[in-house]
């Protein structure tokens, strides 16, 4: 069934794109032909530029130990399971050690990087890493396979433990909510949220046979949602139909 998610402030949003992007420069990695490889790393120049901001590892630590209290005030109650509890516990404590060890800026052994940086400088402008523009870049994608794989791979490291707190923080964010379903009469929805603990992102879920899709404009006193339809692959359109989904919302 078809998820969306929508982030309801800045840090969700900046989660939320980076989430997109390390799954994206993941898949691309494991190509084997150059044209994956070229995007792959477009990709990781696109998170270098996201995780400039020196509070976000900071923003992310302090997360995590925050879910780890969270968890650990879990203990004892009957409803929980503690071995899963452990693992829980466990995992939030090795993702934080490893981003800790992540000294420095995040991604600076990448921006220390002059090649690295030479392409991403030229990557910006259309069609700016032709051969004649950057023949390093040229020779680079003709090299072997598992050579640009290697290459890739070894970038990307350092930023991995970023990867796996906002893997772990997205993952218990969408399972804090219970989803409930609703109807949109002719596509539409409101809800007003006066008296409920404001919500940090909403999960929106369709039935696979459902030909529309939800565009969401939400703030901390009301959730509005339209369902549009693709007319052909020119235009959406408001769908008139009833639509019947869920909504989740979700907090930490």
């Amino acid at each position: 069934m078809p998820t969306y998610d929508y982030p309801l402030n800045e840090r969700i949003r900046i989660l939320l794109r980076l989430e997109d992007l390390f799954v994206k420069v993941q898949h691309h990695t494991t190509g084997t032909n150059e044209f994956s490889h070229h995007c792959a790393l477009l990709t990781l120049f696109q998170i270098l530029d996201l995780i400039d901001r020196s509070e976000l590892k900071t923003d992310l630590l302090q997360e995590l130990d925050r879910q780890k209290g969270v968890m650990e005030g879990l203990r004892g109650n009957p409803a929980i399971a503690e071995d899963i509890l452990d693992q829980v516990i466990l995992e939030l404590d090795q993702v934080a050690t490893s981003l800790r060890a992540a000294s420095g800026r995040l991604g600076q052994s990448l921006r220390e990087n002059e090649w690295l940086m030479s392409v991403k400088q030229r990557a910006v402008i259309p069609g700016g890493v032709c051969e004649f523009d950057v023949p390093s870049y040229h020779y680079w994608l003709g090299l072997p396979s598992e050579t640009r794989q290697a290459g890739i791979q070894g970038w990307l490291a350092p930023l991995l433990p970023l990867y796996d707190a906002i893997r772990i923080i997205l993952h218990i964010l969408r399972g804090s909510g219970t989803a409930t379903r609703y109807t949109a009469s002719q596509g539409a929805f409101q809800q007003m949220l006066g008296g409920i603990k404001p919500a940090q992102m909403l999960r929106i879920t369709l039935a696979d046979e459902m030909t529309c899709f939800p565009e969401v404009s939400a703030n901390k006193y009301a959730i509005n949602i339209r369902f549009s339809c693709m007319d052909g692959l020119q235009r959406p359109r408001p769908c008139e139909t009833d639509v019947q989904f869920d909504l989740t919302l979700c907090n930490l």
